[in-house]
């Protein structure tokens, strides 16, 4: 079954996640909040697949949601 451009499916995601880094909150100054792996994954798969301009991103995040 064919995904959207930039949509990870479950099976490949299972072998990425573990490959990522832990980024535990400082206490002190965290900073932002950090987006979910997932998500921000898929976006950049998104870009780098159709080659959208980055400000386009956005409709796409508000159409996936």
């Amino acid at each position: 079954m064919a995904t959207a451009p930039g949509i990870v499916p479950d099976e490949p995601w299972e072998l990425i996640e573990p490959l990522l880094p832990a980024h535990p909150r400082r206490f002190r100054y965290p900073g932002r909040k950090r987006l979910p792996e997932r998500p921000a994954h898929c976006g950049i798969t998104f870009v780098s697949h159709t080659g959208i301009a980055g400000r386009r991103l956005e409709e796409w995040q508000k159409a996936s949601v």
